[in-house]
């Protein structure tokens, strides 16, 4: 059983949602690339500090409005280096 702490460090996150958002929210989303896709979805992606910044996150897509489709974690930033040989 872990400790917990693993969701304490910072990971990146691709957060979708339906409808379009304009690249000027990106700074209000802590920095996060904004991508409008041509099915009318946006891709929200970049790295994500703690749990509870991704929570913030999550509420403030959720007090736009905005339907949550995807939540996904896509790497730690503290990733171990490849070994080389």
């Amino acid at each position: 059983m872990s400790n917990g702490r693993e969701f304490d460090k910072p990971q990146v996150y691709q957060i979708m949602v339906k409808g379009h958002l304009d690249s000027k929210w990106s700074d209000w989303f802590d920095g996060l690339a904004i991508c409008p896709q041509d099915d009318g979805q946006t891709i929200l992606t970049g790295p994500v500090i703690d749990q509870p910044a991704l929570h913030g996150m999550l509420a403030k897509i959720c007090n736009l409005g905005l339907p949550l489709i995807q939540v996904q974690q896509m790497e730690s930033l503290e990733a171990d280096p490849p070994n080389e040989q």
